[in-house]
Parts: C-alpha cells; sequence; structure tokens
C-alpha cells in the first residue's frame, strides 16, 4: 500500500515526519512531499513538482492514502478534479500543521480514512474529527467492516438503507452462509427475511431482505487441469458452467491453481489474465503430500507424477475443504475448494 503526504509549511513539514512514521507502522510505503524550500533529502522530504495539482493527480491514480497537512480547504481543492467513486477513491486526510485535529474528508469507511485517521490522531496526541453518521451514533458502519474484512459489497444503495434503518432504530437483519463467532453489532439481528439485512453468502441467488447488503468473501480457489494446447475459452466454458451449475459468481475467485509443469500452457495463463486471477503453480510432490478425499488417477499420474492435479492443487491453494470435486469437459478438469471462513465483528460494534 502506498501513501502520500504533503506539507505547505516549515511546522508542516516537521509534522509530516512523524506522519509518515505512523503510516508506516500500518503497513505503508510513504511518500513525503514539501514545498521546494523545505524539502530536504537527508530525511526523505521530496520538492511538490512540478506543482501540487500534478503531484495529487498522481497521488490520487496510485495510492491509497493522501494525507495534507495544512488547510482541509487546500485538500479540497487539490482532490476535487479527481473524485470520483467511494469505491475506488482513495482515503484523503486533513491535518493541521500543529496535530491537534485529524480529518478524514474522503472514503472514510471504504477507504478506510475513518480508521486511519483515528490511528493518526492516536500518534500525534490529537483528535479525529470524525462526521459520518454511523461513526457520530456509535453504530455498525457495513461498509467500513466490509472494506476491512475483505468482503465484497455489491450495492452502496442497499448499504445506505441498511444504515439508514440502523439509525432509525428499526429491525435490521442479518443472514450468514458461514459460522459467526462473537455477538453481531448493537441493533442486528440474526433472520432469514425481514425489510433490510446483510447477507454473507458466496451464492448469486441469496438475496433474503427486500434490502439485501451481500457482502461476498473472495475465498474460492480455482484448481485446473489439462491437456496440452488448451485454450482459454475452451476453459472458460467448463468453469462458466460450474459456477452457473452452483450459483457462485465469479468474484468470489480468490485465484487459481495447477501443477507447475504448466507454466507455460498459454490458454491457461491467457485465462487468468483475462480473469484478472494469480495462478499458482505446485511441484507433483507438494501436491501428493496434500491431505483430503481425492479422486485417483493412474494415468494422472503416470503421465504426471501425481494422481489428482485440479482436486489436490484447489485444496493445497486453500487450505480449507473441497466445494467441487473434480469435474471435466472439452479436455479441461477443475475442482473448487474454500478457505475456512468464520464471521466476526469488532468488539465496539
Amino acid at each position: 500500500m502506498k501513501a502520500v503526504v504533503f506539507s505547505f509549511t516549515a511546522a508542516g513539514a516537521e509534522l509530516s515526519l512523524h506522519v509518515r512514521e505512523c503510516l508506516r507502522k500500518n503497513g505503508f510505503a510513504v511518500q513525503v512531499m514539501t514545498v521546494e524550500r523545505y524539502a530536504a533529502a537527508a530525511n526523505g522530504l521530496l520538492s511538490l513538482r512540478p506543482n501540487l495539482q500534478a503531484a495529487t493527480a498522481t497521488a490520487f491514480r496510485d495510492a491509497r492514502a493522501l494525507v495534507f497537512i495544512g488547510a482541509v480547504g487546500i485538500a479540497v481543492r487539490a482532490v476535487a478534479p479527481y473524485v470520483a467513486d467511494k469505491r475506488r477513491d482513495p482515503a484523503v486526510i486533513g491535518v493541521d500543521e500543529k496535530g491537534r485535529f485529524v480529518v478524514p474528508l474522503l472514503s472514510g469507511h471504504i477507504g478506510g480514512a475513518n480508521r486511519l485517521a483515528r490511528q493518526l490522531a492516536d500518534f500525534l496526541g490529537g483528535t479525529a474529527v470524525i462526521t459520518t453518521a454511523t461513526d457520530v451514533n456509535r453504530l455498525f458502519a457495513v461498509d467500513e467492516w466490509a472494506a476491512q474484512r475483505g468482503l465484497q459489497l455489491f450495492s452502496l444503495t442497499a448499504a445506505k438503507r441498511f444504515a439508514a434503518a440502523l439509525l432509525a432504530a428499526r429491525p435490521v437483519g442479518f443472514y450468514s452462509d458461514f459460522p459467526v463467532a462473537g455477538p453481531l453489532p448493537a441493533g442486528v439481528k440474526f433472520a432469514d427475511s425481514g425489510a433490510v439485512g446483510m447477507a454473507v453468502t458466496l451464492k448469486k441467488s441469496c438475496y433474503p431482505f427486500a434490502d439485501t447488503v451481500v457482502l461476498r468473501p473472495r475465498i474460492v480457489h480455482l484448481g485446473i487441469g489439462c491437456r496440452r494446447g488448451i485454450s482459454a475459452a475452451q476453459i472458460r466454458r467448463l468453469v462458466r458452467r460450474e459456477l452457473r451449475r452452483l450459483d457462485l459468481s465469479s468474484t468470489v475467485i480468490a485465484g487459481i491453481a495447477t501443477l507447475d509443469i504448466k507454466q507455460d500452457e498459454d490458454g491457461l495463463l491467457a485465462f487468468a489474465a483475462e480473469a484478472g486471477l494469480a495462478l499458482r503453480f505446485y511441484t507433483a510432490a507438494s501436491l501428493r503430500a496434500v491431505d483430503g478425499s481425492i479422486s485417483p488417477s493412474s494415468f494422472v499420474a503416470q503421465t504426471v507424477g501425481v494422481d489428482n492435479v485440479c482436486e489436490r492443487a484447489a485444496l493445497r491453494s486453500s487450505g480449507g475443504t473441497l466445494l467441487l470435486p473434480k469435474t471435466a469437459g472439452d479436455g479441461v478438469t477443475m475442482a473448487l475448494a474454500v478457505e475456512d471462513f468464520v464471521v466476526s465483528f469488532p468488539e465496539d460494534a
């Protein structure tokens, strides 16, 4: 993750070094920029070149967080031309040059600006100025929780109605295909139906509430075996067929796994690239060591050194259990395995 810190005064430049330290502790690779007269190679302060607007454009495109030390009006004007979508915009935070107030300005929940503002305020000894309604009222924010847990949220409109129901103290339901550890957030109750609620599921057709916030974990691993010369289209047809049959969205797939001798298989490489999925390769010895109920094939074992590629690869990649045993079509075999997944909520939710 990348973060960029901007400052415009001597005091701001000094504070930016402390902000950098905090951001690094929270896993960011940090670039610190200031006006030319305060830039210093010795402490890594870069000059704002060619100007703030150009530097902001680059940071907005490439970074996960932008921190402006100075008047919030400067930050607002700098980012205004690039604001597009709260699901993609980076976190934008304003900090006064004394470090007394830390203000999340953009992407408070999904982009993590609220959480990062609290971390910065704690580190600097200042106050995080949070203005989002759920935070002000100490209520559960489903979009922020989803972002923190790596869950895909498919309707911001439904998320807004969910928040509105919580704020109005109306019944809000929770449905999950997975085990739940610990209590639910305040105001949220287990339910299979109702007016408003959230559903944690892998299924495409799971909408138990009239207004359902659908949250899908990306925890399914696709194991692939194939003959030499198989095309991306052949793999795609089988995968789409089985996902459709299982009522699964392609968005729940975390990656593809196969045998290392397939590293030069053009069709498989092309399929992974067009799907935007990471492709993992395992040795035959590594796959043979996988435990589980496997459908063995002596022919496959004699050919590639392991009795089942797709099931073993999916299990090896996921570390979980089989969701779909080996199925075949048009020279391709596939299996699906799912990671062990438990739903949990923050203690203060």
